[in-house]
């Protein structure tokens, strides 16, 4: 993350095949320079940690990893995508399958033979690592979310799974977001997971919105979090994008909740 250098590579080649992408999907226009990738002065994110005080839900965010190819100039190139997920549930205390990432994450997922990979923090006992398989989508980054089914479930007792928000996140209120930014900061390349614990939204859209939350790449797929007026945590829209200076963008679940109450077990 942002949109303009989302995806991590194995090739320089592959690079410049991800460049072209994302100048098509912008209608052609040059990325503009981020912070993306860089430390900033002001971070107002925290890192997880198991030991720390940190909010529970945030073990139901992992990583997702996803192999991928596009072939360009006569030429096929194998790329990896580092994005994040969350493990969402219709009722607490339940295991839980199913997964909430951002479209954009599978754009190049092309051989059902190669496993998605989803990862849990987990807490004392260590990771929790789980494959998993795409049931539906957006379609486009014009509805960048997507949902995914992990072949074996996540008992309660491992890592508990988010409610989803009944309705719309209260703009009137503060919001989290959390997911693996790969800057060189607080991220630490992706191998940490970290969170804004509470940071406005900006504009409410219907179909997409925006907040002053601070991500990087990376955390395209993570989890946007508001609590309700009894202190639960509630499952509220999936990162999208953000420019690693306190401008980020997510799809509220209200966009895919039909598609959602199909598929959630």
């Amino acid at each position: 993350m942002p949109r303009c250098k989302k995806s991590s590579s194995v090739t320089p080649t592959a690079n410049r095949a991800l460049a072209g992408l994302m100048l098509a999907l912008l209608g052609g226009a040059a990325c503009p320079a981020t912070a993306g990738d860089t430390a900033v002065a002001d971070d107002s994110r925290e890192i997880y940690n198991s030991s720390s005080r940190a909010p529970a839900w945030l073990q139901a965010v992992g990583k997702l990893r996803v192999p991928g190819s596009q072939y360009r100039d006569g030429q096929r190139t194998h790329l990896l995508e580092d994005c994040s997920a969350t493990l969402v549930t219709r009722s607490v205390g339940r295991k839980a399958d199913t997964l909430i990432t951002a479209w954009h994450c599978l754009a190049y997922y092309d051989d059902l033979s190669k496993p998605i990979t989803f990862t849990l923090p987990g807490d004392v006992g260590g990771e929790i690592p789980r494959e998993a398989y795409r049931l539906a989508d957006g379609g486009g980054m014009y509805a960048d979310w997507a949902i995914l089914r992990l072949r074996q479930p996540v008992a309660a007792a491992e890592a508990g799974a988010l409610l989803i928000h009944p309705g719309r996140a209260d703009p009137q209120q503060t919001i989290s977001m959390a997911g693996y930014s790969r800057d060189a900061g607080k991220g630490d390349h992706g191998n940490r997971l970290t969170y804004d614990p509470a940071c406005r939204i900006t504009t409410d859209n219907p179909r997409s919105s925006s907040s002053d939350c601070l991500a990087h790449r990376g955390a395209s797929g993570g989890a946007v979090v508001q609590s309700s007026a009894l202190g639960t945590p509630l499952f509220s829209g999936v990162v999208s994008e953000g420019d690693g200076a306190g401008l980020s963008t997510y799809v509220p679940v209200a966009v895919f909740r039909g598609a959602l109450g199909r598929l959630l077990d």
